[in-house]
C-alpha cells in the first residue's frame, strides 16, 4: 500500500478507536486533510484512497491547486482553515466550499459580498480562542454569539458551527478542557435558535480527545502527508 494511503488508514482506524471509546459512531466524524504546503501530487493520492475533504491555510497557493485539481473526480471539497487577509477574501469566498476559520464580522461581510451568486452559500464556521493565549487566532469566547448573530443575517455564507486550534499540549485532561468549551458553546449558541451541526477541532497530536469532547471534524495534515518545511 502506498505511504499516503496507509497513513490515511491509520488515521482512520485512529477515529475509528476514539469514536468507539466516547461511545460515538465513525462516520459522524469528518476527516479533513490538511493539505497545506503539499503538492498536487500527494493530494491526487490521498484521493485516490477515498479522501474528499482537504484543508488550505494560504489563499494563492490553494487556488493554484485547486484549479490544477479541478478535473479530479469525485470532485475534492475544499476548506479554508488558515488565517483570512482581508485582500484575499474574494479568492477564499470564490473557490472554497467551507470557511473554518472566520474571527471578525468584517471578514465575515466581505466573504459575503465576494461569495458568487451562482453557487451555494459559503458554509462556515467562527473560531473561538479556546487558550487564551494573546498570539492565538480567534474570537473570545465571550464574541461567539454577537458574532453568531451577525454572521446569521448574512444571506452568502452558512454558519455551521465552531472551529478551535488550541495551543498544543500533552496534557489530555487540558486538551479536553479546551475542546469541551468549544462544545459549550456551541450548545450555548444552539439554544439561540442556531442550526449549528459542526465542531470543527482535533488535529494529529490530539484527536483523540476532540473526539471524545464532540468532534464532528478533525483536521490532520502531517499524520496523513508528513512533516513539512513551510
Amino acid at each position: 500500500m502506498a505511504p499516503i494511503a496507509s497513513n490515511l488508514q491509520a488515521v482512520r482506524a485512529r477515529i475509528e478507536r476514539a469514536a468507539h471509546a466516547a461511545g460515538r459512531h465513525a462516520g459522524a466524524i469528518e476527516l479533513v486533510a490538511v493539505s497545506k504546503t503539499v503538492p498536487a501530487g500527494p493530494i491526487v493520492q490521498a484521493h485516490a484512497a477515498g479522501q474528499r475533504a482537504f484543508g488550505e491555510n494560504y489563499a494563492q497557493e490553494a487556488v493554484r491547486k485547486i484549479t490544477e485539481l479541478a478535473l479530479l473526480s469525485p470532485s475534492p471539497i475544499w476548506h479554508f482553515i488558515g488565517p483570512i487577509q482581508s485582500n484575499k477574501a474574494s479568492l477564499i469566498a470564490t473557490h472554497f466550499q467551507w470557511v473554518h476559520s472566520v474571527e471578525r464580522e468584517k471578514i465575515a461581510q466581505r466573504l459575503n459580498a465576494a461569495r458568487p451568486a451562482g453557487l451555494a452559500p459559503l458554509d462556515v464556521c467562527i473560531q473561538i480562542n479556546v487558550s487564551g493565549e494573546t498570539t492565538k487566532s480567534g474570537a473570545q469566547p465571550g464574541d461567539a454569539v454577537r458574532l453568531a448573530d451577525a454572521l446569521a443575517q448574512l444571506p452568502r455564507l452558512r454558519l455551521r458551527g465552531l472551529m478551535a486550534i488550541p495551543e498544543p499540549t500533552t496534557d489530555v485532561a487540558l486538551q479536553r478542557r479546551r475542546f469541551a468549551l468549544l462544545r459549550e458553546l456551541k450548545d450555548q449558541l444552539a439554544a439561540r435558535g442556531h442550526a449549528l451541526d459542526t465542531l470543527s477541532m482535533g488535529m494529529s497530536d490530539d484527536l483523540e480527545a476532540a473526539i471524545a469532547e464532540g468532534a464532528t471534524m478533525v483536521r490532520v495534515g502531517t499524520a496523513i502527508f508528513g512533516s513539512r518545511i513551510e
